[in-house]
C-alpha cells in the first residue's frame, strides 16, 4: 500500500514581503519581469496589485499613514450616516403601510 502524499501547504507571503513585490513591478519593465526575479506566479502580484486598490488591503492589516487612517475613518463614518437614515425611512413607510 502506497503512502498517501503529504497535503501542500500553501507558501505565505508577509506585509513587507508583498510591499516589496509590489515596489519591484512598479518600478519593473513589467509585472511578469519582476514575478520572474521573485520567483513568483505574475497572477499573484496581478491579485496583490488589484488588492492594493481596494479596502481589502485595509482589512488584512496593512499599514496606512495616520492621515489615510483618519481619512478612511472619515469616509465610512459619513457612509455609515446615509444608511441609518435610509433603514429609519423604511422603518417608518413600513409602520404606516401596516
Amino acid at each position: 500500500m502506497k503512502d498517501s502524499p503529504q497535503p501542500s501547504t500553501r507558501r505565505r507571503y508577509d506585509a513587507a514581503f508583498r510591499a516589496e513585490a509590489l515596489r519591484l513591478a512598479s518600478e519593473s519593465r513589467s509585472t511578469q519581469a519582476a514575478a520572474r526575479a521573485l520567483n513568483l506566479a505574475p497572477k499573484r502580484i496581478y491579485k496583490w496589485q488589484k488588492e492594493a486598490l481596494t479596502p481589502v488591503a485595509a482589512a488584512r492589516g496593512a499599514e496606512l499613514d495616520p492621515a489615510t487612517a483618519a481619512e478612511l475613518r472619515q469616509l465610512r463614518a459619513a457612509n455609515r450616516r446615509p444608511a441609518q437614515a435610509q433603514e429609519s425611512v423604511k422603518k417608518a413607510i413600513a409602520s404606516c403601510l401596516l
